[in-house]
């Protein structure tokens, strides 16, 4: 009797010509990938094309999209009112190098949907907003330190890369100072005591989380946390900022903040905002952002202002995309559809782990899901959000790994393994299939022994 061929020998056999590619790039790219979250033991996928919901790599695959853009695309794929805005802009011009019309359309469309935007800057991606964000924060507070939680993600750049208390010897990333890793602590999140502790000491400049829990809600927060953190940044004088990458124009139109009616002083944004294109701001309070203004003063020009140039700053494709995008998403019509559409996937991979008796739980927030596999979770009642009181755990690396290739496999991409985006543009029939696909995975996990 011939043995039943395993995930990956069938991942390899699906996908010879991304397996090629794969080695090309190998030549170019550490590792292979130009991010992270991209690679994948033993190859990645390489994709030619993507419509809508769907996508097709260079073996002709075709795969339902979770991943949309990093989370980017809550419109889905070539979406023909934001690609027709681009090409309309590529014609008029790429780059060029003053203020234009579309910018302000754009910003003025953030300050309508967002609560605490007052003003704003435009930046070129998530990281550069998170960074301009804490630099904001010191020079407004004259604090050096920067309080944030474990796990939480806020780009890579040295400020936030420090997953632990300064004094350990475990960074997320090499590269950067102790000297820069002493200006940052990091904390467990939902506990508003050690926050106050921390805050008491009279010299952090600002607190930033993912306000929905670590890792766009992996682990989500306790109820009333966020309400607890705005009464105790405002008490200490902490500038308190909202990174809402991902949450922004994605759990409300006015994001995190909107949804639970708590306002921060300076809110990072990306994905959604640019509609697909690279893209980032940061909004505030008009005290805080005025931080950038050029004043008939030379001694704060030279000693208070904080200084940004960035050559594709409010970038006039993006700006183009980005527009184009908020204008389709504020009436919170297409929220409503993602986010039903996002109940019924996670329901529907509850019954599976139901069904076949694997430990485990999907769940998750608006229109994102998360998937848990190989430990005991209760799992959502109504609703999708996470149902304890304890946060989860996270999925061992080789089961996240598995479940990715084996939903490949079946035609479904999700983001890092682990879950990701409904989008305005999926359909219950994609719903059905990636539900299906997944029965298909976890018994074929459960067959090899993963769960």
């Amino acid at each position: 009797m011939v043995a039943a061929a395993s995930i990956i020998d069938i991942y390899r056999r699906q996908h010879p010509g991304s397996a090629r590619l794969y080695e090309e790039s190998l030549r170019t790219f550490p590792s292979g990938v130009t991010h992270d979250i991209r690679y994948l033991d033993p190859f990645p996928i390489f994709v030619q094309r993507a419509a809508g919901s769907r996508k097709w790599d260079v073996d002709d695959n075709e795969y339902i999209d979770y991943v949309m853009g990093h989370g980017a695309l809550l419109l889905g794929h070539a979406h023909p009112q934001i690609t027709e805005a681009v090409i309309e802009q590529a014609g008029l011009g790429t780059h060029y190098g003053a203020n234009h019309q579309l910018e302000l359309k754009w910003g003025e469309l953030v300050r309508s949907l967002v609560p605490s935007a007052e003003q704003l800057r435009f930046t070129s991606s998530g990281t550069e907003a998170t960074l301009m964000a804490v630099r904001l924060a010191r020079a407004f507070t004259g604090r050096d330190k920067l309080l944030k939680f474990d796990h939480h993600f806020h780009g890579w750049h040295d400020a936030v890369v420090g997953g632990r208390e300064p004094e350990s010897d475990f960074p997320h990333s090499s590269g950067v100072p102790r000297s820069v890793l002493g200006n940052t602590i990091s904390i467990p999140q939902n506990n508003i005591a050690a926050v106050n502790e921390k805050l008491a000491d009279g010299d952090v400049a600002a607190v930033i989380l993912e306000p929905t829990g670590a890792s766009w809600g992996t682990l989500p927060l306790a109820p009333g946390f966020l309400a607890a953190l705005r009464e105790v940044t405002a008490r200490h004088n902490a500038v308190l900022i909202f990174d809402e990458v991902v949450t922004g124009f994605r759990v409300a139109p006015g994001g995190a903040q909107q949804r639970y009616g708590v306002t921060p002083d300076l809110t990072t944004m990306a994905k959604i905002l640019a509609g697909g294109l690279p893209g980032g701001a940061v909004a505030g309070t008009a005290d805080i952002i005025g931080m950038l203004e050029f004043r008939h003063d030379a001694a704060w020009n030279a000693e208070h202002r904080v200084a940004h140039p960035g050559t594709f700053n409010s970038n006039p494709l993006s700006a183009a995309a980005g527009s184009t995008m908020l204008s389709l998403v504020k009436n919170g019509e297409h929220h409503t559809y993602a986010d039903q559409l996002n109940d019924r996937l996670v329901s529907g991979l509850n019954q599976v782990l139901a069904k076949l008796g694997v430990s485990g739980c999907a769940y998750g927030l608006a229109s994102y899901f998360h998937i848990l596999l190989g430990r005991e979770a209760a799992r959502p009642g109504d609703g999708i959000e996470w149902p304890g009181t304890e946060a989860p755990g996270r999925m061992r690396a080789s089961l996240l790994a598995a479940l990715k290739r084996a939903m490949l496999n079946h035609g479904v991409d999700l983001m890092g393994g682990t879950g990701g985006f409904t989008s305005a543009v999926h359909s219950q029939e994609d719903i059905d299939q990636t539900v299906s696909a997944f029965e298909s995975a976890v018994r074929e996990m459960k067959a090899e022994g993963l769960v």
